[in-house]
């Protein structure tokens, strides 16, 4: 699958131009008018990159980056400004912002400098030493963020907790009395089918086919186990 770049911008002739060159250099492109579509866009999505207008229409494009860093989402940001003032540049970077670029700017520079950004956010994700790897299966216990094969796959809470579970011991069986006390704890009341449902979203978000599912697979009588 290729990269994800969400262009944060108000203006649909730059939006053109940067999705132009984010898809000749095989990225995947998303575009947010606004700085409020914008976090909106990143409650429900994740992306490799984010390249980031200062002079929004709502607001300024580095309230957007201290919101989101906020928020603990910390997807690379490139700002891509026609203001060339040193301060930008350098607040920008303060605020949370990985990298600067004025406009206009030449596309090959842009690509290359978007491509070694997102490469270099995801050695340090993979070689943290907050990292967790098990087979294909990555996870950031400082970040809590988990990844197949290097791409990142969303998860909730509790499908987080249950995957942090697995991942930790890969190979044991757990019944569905251990899963809930993992999982649940003593404090809330859960059915056997709420953790069915759990394991079924689940392996809907990293089986190639949840039907017939290679990873957390059902042993008969007893509970699931997990296969890297």
């Amino acid at each position: 699958m290729s990269d994800k770049v969400l262009i944060v911008d108000d203006d649909p002739a730059v939006c053109k131009l940067l999705e132009k060159v984010m898809h000749s250099n095989d990225l995947e492109t998303s575009v947010a008018d606004s700085g409020l579509t914008a976090l909106n866009q990143l409650k429900n999505h994740t992306y490799d990159m984010i390249l980031m207008d200062v002079m929004l229409g709502d607001m300024e494009g580095f309230e957007v980056i201290k919101r989101l860093r906020s928020q603990g989402i910390q997807t690379p940001v490139m700002i891509v400004s026609g203001r060339n003032e040193d301060y930008d540049s350098l607040y920008g970077l303060s605020v949370g912002a990985d990298d600067y670029i004025t406009k206009p700017f030449r596309p090959l520079v842009l690509g290359a400098k978007v491509k070694a950004l997102i490469r270099r956010n995801k050695n340090q994700v993979l070689y943290s030493s907050n990292v967790l790897e098990c087979g294909s299966f990555t996870y950031n216990t400082s970040t809590m963020r988990f990844y197949k094969n290097g791409e990142e796959v969303v998860l909730s809470s509790k499908e987080s907790s249950l995957m942090l579970l697995f991942l930790k011991h890969p190979g044991q069986v757990f019944t569905k009395d251990m899963i809930y006390d993992h999982v649940w704890g003593n404090s809330v009341a859960v059915d056997d089918n709420a953790i069915m449902v759990y394991i079924n979203r689940l392996r809907g978000k990293i089986e190639e086919n949840r039907q017939k599912p290679v990873h957390i697979v059902t042993v008969r009588g007893l509970g699931y186990r997990f296969i890297p």
